[in-house]
């Protein structure tokens, strides 16, 4: 298994057959792939059998070749784009040299397999391009652009349903300058942009529906539009939208396609549009914007939205407060938040109604901030700045395990050690089921 025989870590054990458990959860099988710093191998969660796949990737590579802003990236923009024809990232763990994302296994193979031979029949390219169009609109309306759109990154499931992969070159909201616009030259060269090429910044849902139009060209036509041995001269062909079309792609296929492909920007075709053509329309079957949009719902946690669940917890905070041998605080934080943290199967409302009976007896004055997220303040005769105020938060990590972080917001921290150590641990012992200090 290739660097997985490697023992180093904590994180795998063998058994007498040669198997090997990843974390205790996962039995790892075949290898299915590599990239420049990552392999990819198939597994079964050993409690409930599903398919996964997990990639694996090696700190220490990543950290030498200044890509860490590049994974943590890749993991948000994965997390915020749940949707059908998306892969799914199931989670993210970690040890002292590796991380692992355990995401769905997608057995269909790359898109790409589909036109290395030529062309594919009309219906099926259509069906193709609703769900990546579908995808793609999801995907931007969380402010996500994928930038590396290309037929090796769209994937098929065992039913024949695309499934967009390879979020490494995604764009999060906080990536856009003061202009409004994304400054960084990336992409694959057949598939990118005019305007990314120019390098005067971009809107990157646009470079995204360019490629689409890419992608659909490809499927139709079984060949690429700007096709040339020279790097240069192909890309005068995309500055130009350089291309023709073979005969027998249909007149509301070129419609489309000549809309997409167009070098301004500002007059390219939106998803919107694209979705109302009468060629994109026909024979449609996925999911609405809204049932898709719905499906990706984040708990909010607002008071009075008594029907919602905790927030899931973030990958990262999750892997670096709950064990030590699982800490990415040096690869993913500038520095670790001070707290206490504690693991209950209780439910939300009953852990939250604890604290907030124990605060009060031990003279706190209690504040809920949100459904779960709640503020003991301890006034002290010393003045306001000497309060003893606490956070504490519920966190959903898995369907019956939830995470309470306790956090000071003010006043002496040995003080807030003894309410933490003595005085709360006694209190809800008995809704507990491990504590983590951090």
């Amino acid at each position: 298994m290739g660097d997985l025989n490697r023992e180093d870590d904590d994180d795998m054990c063998s058994h007498g057959d040669g198997t090997k458990i990843l974390m205790g959860k996962y039995k790892l099988g075949r290898f299915l792939g590599k990239g420049t710093f990552a392999k990819v191998y198939y597994a079964k969660h050993i409690q409930t059998g599903d398919s996964v796949a997990i990639k694996v990737i090696d700190k220490e590579q990543i950290r030498r070749q200044g890509l860490v802003d590049q994974l943590v990236r890749e993991i948000s923009a994965m997390r915020l784009v749940r949707h059908p024809n998306v892969v799914e990232i199931r989670e993210v763990m970690a040890t002292k040299t590796r991380v692992f994302f355990v995401m769905e296994y997608v057995s269909g193979g790359e898109l790409y397999s589909k036109v290395v031979n030529g062309k594919i029949k009309e219906d099926v390219a259509r069906m193709y391009f609703q769900q990546l169009i579908s995808a793609v609109d999801f995907c931007h309306s969380r402010g996500i652009s994928h930038r590396d759109l290309k037929l090796e990154n769209v994937l098929l499931d065992q039913d024949g349903n695309v499934k967009i992969s390879d979020f490494g070159l995604s764009a999060l909201p906080e990536q856009i300058r003061k202009d409004g616009l994304l400054h960084t030259r990336c992409g694959t060269p057949a598939y990118v942009a005019p305007e990314v090429l120019r390098m005067k910044g971009y809107d990157g849902t646009k470079t995204d529906l360019w490629s689409c139009g890419v992608l659909l060209y490809v499927l139709l036509a079984g060949f690429l539009p700007f096709r040339d041995e020279n790097l240069m001269k192909m890309y005068c062909k995309i500055f130009k939208a350089d291309f023709k079309f073979p005969p027998w792609i249909s007149p509301g296929a070129v419609n489309i396609i000549s809309r997409l492909l167009v070098t301004d920007p500002e007059k390219r075709i939106t998803a919107s549009q694209i979705m109302e053509r009468p060629w994109f329309k026909k024979g449609l079957s996925f999911p609405t914007e809204n049932e898709s949009r719905s499906s990706d719902h984040v708990h909010s946690g607002v008071a009075g939205e008594e029907d919602k669940a905790p927030a899931s917890y973030n990958a990262f905070e999750l892997i670096s407060t709950m064990a030590s041998g699982f800490d990415l605080s040096g690869l993913f934080e500038s520095k670790k938040k001070g707290g206490t943290v504690f693991t209950s199967r209780n439910s939300g409302g009953e852990i939250m109604d604890r604290l907030e009976k124990v605060g009060r007896g031990l003279g706190f004055e209690t504040t809920r901030a949100k459904q779960y997220k709640i503020r003991l303040e301890k006034r002290s005769q010393f003045g306001s700045k000497c309060n003893l105020a606490v956070m504490a938060e519920v966190f959903e990590v898995a369907p019956d395990v939830l995470l309470v972080e306790l956090n000071k917001s003010s006043g002496d921290s040995d003080e807030y050690a003894r309410f933490c150590e003595q005085d709360v641990r006694t209190a809800i012992k008995d809704i507990v089921w491990s504590w983590q200090d951090i």
